[in-house]
């Protein structure tokens, strides 16, 4: 028999509503606001009216392993506050707030309309309307001003006046805040109408509205799936995403947020800051930024990337414990920063390991700068900053010995050009980050680097910055110390955003049009180098030897350059002088690929896959389709 940690039941509406009033029933810290605008409301309320299906909540019971900060829901009573709820409502924010503040509260609401101007409105259900089969329910339900006082031609003639119960009992308009206390109302209705004419009349009619209209919100129930208390952080991640109806996704930091805060420490401070902190998400979007920019390589380190860092550390000191009493094999824990890890990530081990983490992403930031690797749209994989940062943060100055530079060097363009760092990459990261140490150490290389396969013809399939291998060759063409063919500047921080260097074709794109070569050859990152703006503008649409010419000669900006001088400038970009000067495409095409495979490989210390029989000019780039598919839906 299969345990579980759920039921499905059904409660009455006026139940759960009065479970909000209480404060039996609460919202973990991490729900968002309440948001719904005036026509939700008013389509919620139809619905009900009418005992159609408005969706099932979910509710986690509490004082189990998963302690949430809890709050009670917008506009409950201050007594709602003093006590601890019963359970925390995970999914039905939205419908529930809307519903209590429109009954059950008694106060007016304030709300937006669909264009997002604040309002604030009592609702009503006109009686006639709601009786009537050929208006819609949703025109039925009728929000009228705070004054209760509905006013046309533009305020000075008065459609509808609600302003006294007198008023409402008049116009047969039924106030939702008395939705459960008919008694009342129809007491009401019953003593300032009988005797009247039409009594025996309208009596009928709010029968009528008693059974089929108001019976439907005094009769509602709404399946409720109860997850118990001994649910895992992990079940209630996955399940709230599974059921979760209202539109953006629950992530895991919004979870370890609202546990910590259990807790009494403020996460999304630590992470966001306020108007008299400076987050950490601040300061690291800062880090090695250029001075006249707003924002630097780590700007899109996410919170859970953070984390992830701080997992590791913690997922392995764990596993050494375990280790130490003698455990092995299988049942070590694992070292990881998966969803699942960062659930179990305890407040104890956040503080310790935060600063330490913070510390790897600025040197993280300096390693990347080191090779020419500047902009987040030149960063090959996000994904691979968080092991980088990992490893740094783990063996302190020891990155600053050459010996250990120069592996981490290598490591890292080896996920580069293995590709490595695409896709499902939270096993790659964790063995990264227990592998890589123990090599600088004297151990063998990790599998990043051993099991790396670069093949020669993946160069002519590179055509697009969303592809991290083309993105790499980039930077390791500045690292390698590629000059400017105008200036013969190497590409340092400050050359590289004075200058605005970017890559930039070859053989230019129009002389290549012109010779009909097709530009899934020559939009290859083999027809393509770092160049400044200025240099781009003098190359223009003209042939090599034409515009290498021009550069000799020099004019009124440019100073002219001596052709020794250039050949240099081209052989510091893997160019081979000759063949450009001679406009031969097909031969340069060759000579280049060749060459950039000798730079790939001094970079990675692995050999280059080549395999000539295998043609791939017309290939998909399969990072550049991925984002492509991406951006597309």
């Amino acid at each position: 028999m299969v345990n579980s940690f759920f039921k499905t039941n059904p409660v009455s509406l006026q139940e759960l509503l009065s479970n909000c009033q209480s404060g039996k029933l609460q919202l973990p810290d991490f729900q968002r606001s309440w948001v719904w605008d005036e026509d939700r409301i008013k389509s919620l309320i139809a619905s009900v009216s009418r005992a159609f299906p408005v969706g099932a909540l979910m509710t986690l019971e509490t004082g189990g392993g998963v302690e949430f900060k809890p709050r009670p829901v917008e506009g409950a009573p201050e007594s709602a506050f003093e006590r601890m709820p019963e359970a925390l409502l995970l999914d039905g924010q939205q419908r529930m707030t809307s519903l209590y503040q429109v009954t059950l509260r008694n106060q007016v609401v304030r709300t937006v309309t669909p264009r997002k101007k604040r309002v604030d409105r009592w609702f009503y259900i006109d009686i006639r309307a709601a009786l009537d089969d050929s208006v819609d329910r949703e025109d039925a339900v009728v929000g009228v001003p705070a004054d209760k006082v509905v006013r046309g031609a533009f305020g000075r003639e008065i459609e509808l006046d609600l302003s006294s119960r007198e008023a409402e009992l008049d116009n047969l308009m039924y106030p939702l805040t008395m939705v459960f206390d008919w008694d009342e109302w129809n007491r009401s209705w019953m003593e300032r109408n009988m005797g009247k004419d039409g009594f025996q009349e309208n009596w009928k009619l709010l029968m009528s509205f008693k059974d089929e209209v108001l019976n439907n919100f005094m009769q509602y129930q709404i399946p409720v799936i109860a997850l118990d208390r001994s649910t895992s952080k992990e079940a209630v991640c996955v399940v709230f995403e599974k059921v979760n109806t209202g539109g953006k996704a629950l992530d895991a930091f919004e979870l370890i947020t609202a546990m910590y805060a259990a807790d009494g420490h403020e996460l999304r401070k630590d992470w966001y800051g306020d108007s008299s902190t400076e987050g950490r998400h601040r300061r690291l979007a800062r880090a090695y930024r250029p001075a006249d920019a707003e924002s630097g390589i780590l700007t899109n380190v996410a919170n859970t990337d953070f984390l992830h860092v701080i997992s590791l550390f913690h997922t392995r000191e764990k596993r050494r414990d375990a280790e130490t009493r003698g455990r092995s094999g299988k049942e070590l824990p694992q070292v990881s920063g998966n969803r699942q890890a960062l659930l179990n990530l305890p407040l104890t081990a956040y503080l310790k390991y935060q600063d330490q983490a913070e510390i790897g992403f600025h040197r993280a930031a300096k390693f990347l700068h080191m090779l020419h690797i500047y902009r987040i749209f030149d960063l090959p994989y996000q994904s691979q900053i968080i092991p980088l940062a990992a490893v740094l943060a783990d063996i302190g100055n020891a990155w600053e010995h050459e010996a250990n530079r120069s592996k981490l060097v290598r490591w890292y363009w080896n996920g580069v050009f293995g590709e490595l760092y695409g896709s499902t990459v939270d096993t790659r990261i964790a063995r990264d980050f227990l592998e890589v140490p123990e090599w600088l150490m004297g151990g063998k290389p990790p599998a990043t680097v051993s099991d790396t396969v670069f093949r020669a013809d993946r160069l002519r399939t590179m055509r697009m910055r969303l592809s991290a291998a083309y993105k790499g060759v980039n930077a390791l063409l500045m690292l390698e110390g590629a000059r400017d063919f105008r200036s013969g500047q190497a590409f340092d921080h400050t050359v590289f955003f004075g200058e605005a260097v970017d890559i930039h074709h070859i053989f230019p794109r129009k002389w290549c049009e012109d010779h009909k070569i097709p530009a899934s050859v020559y939009d290859s990152i083999i027809n393509k180098t770092p160049l400044s703006y200025r240099t781009n503008r003098i190359i223009g649409g003209a042939a090599p030897s034409i515009y290498l010419a021009q550069l000799e000669r020099g004019n009124n900006e440019t100073p002219a350059i001596a052709p020794s001088a250039l050949e240099s400038y081209l052989k510091s970009h893997a160019i081979d002088p000759f063949l450009l000067r001679a406009d031969d495409f097909d031969t340069f095409m060759q000579d280049r690929q060749k060459r950039l495979i000798e730079l790939i490989e001094r970079a990675t210390g692995n050999l280059v896959y080549q395999d000539q029989a295998t043609n791939l000019t017309e290939e998909i780039d399969a990072d550049e389709e991925e984002a492509l598919q991406t951006i597309g839906s």
